[in-house]
């Protein structure tokens, strides 16, 4: 146990704060959630029916898709494109090892790249397929309990819903996904030119202290 945890205390630690902050926002969210039902003159609602609730669906899997679309197109604009001095880059001039054709002689190879063919194929994009299916999974979820959060607020004030067509030019579900997008892009647009011109000792993220500006890749 206490190898399995060294060996994974990043993921541990990680995962242990996503859940932690889960419920934290499902906390938070349902008693406001609730503030605003009581200040419309609506009934309170329980906590199991605000997790079914368009307002936790759309608060939820909003962010989710944000994330999983910043790192998907992280992981696929890095394979051709560059920043001279970055950590997050690859070098400008020089081949990297990751750009290398996988051999089935490696030691510890994965089983894809011994049986090759059609299994290689997809492993060798298997991260941004899996970020991207993650992302349409979230757009998905958020699209509909956006729909869900705005048709409850539309029948609270006695109007008629709005169907998924509708919705789909909504300017509030476009507004909740750029909101969230920007900062993403704004965060790898930082890290990406902060590890340029700083250093952050024992982080892999960063340079080693004493590299050049000028030196690209970890």
């Amino acid at each position: 146990m206490k190898n399995f945890c060294k060996n994974n205390s990043l993921s541990i630690v990680f995962g242990l704060l996503f859940l932690i902050s889960l419920v934290g926002q499902s906390i938070t969210g349902f008693h406001e959630y609730n503030k605003h039902r009581s200040e419309d003159g609506q009934s309170k609602i329980s906590m199991p029916a605000y997790l079914k609730s368009g307002h936790f669906v759309q608060a939820t899997f909003e962010n989710w898709e944000s994330e999983f679309l910043q790192m998907s197109l992280f992981v696929l604009f890095t394979i051709f494109l560059r920043q001279k001095g970055s950590s997050e880059s690859k070098e400008v001039d020089e081949p990297a090892p990751v750009d290398a054709e996988p051999s089935p002689q490696r030691k510890g190879a994965p089983w894809p790249v011994k049986k090759g063919g059609l299994a290689l194929a997809i492993y060798k994009h298997s991260l941004s397929i899996a970020f991207l299916i993650l992302f349409l999974f979230s757009i998905a979820l958020h699209f509909y309990g956006s729909l869900k959060d705005e048709n409850e607020e539309l029948l609270s004030k006695h109007l008629p819903a709005e169907t998924a067509g509708q919705y789909l030019f909504d300017s509030r579900f476009w507004f909740e996904s750029f909101q969230n997008w920007q900062s993403e892009f704004l965060s790898v647009f930082c890290i990406v030119l902060f590890s340029v011109f700083l250093r952050e000792q024992g982080s892999p993220q960063s340079k080693p202290v004493d590299a050049a500006d000028y030196e690209t890749g970890d």
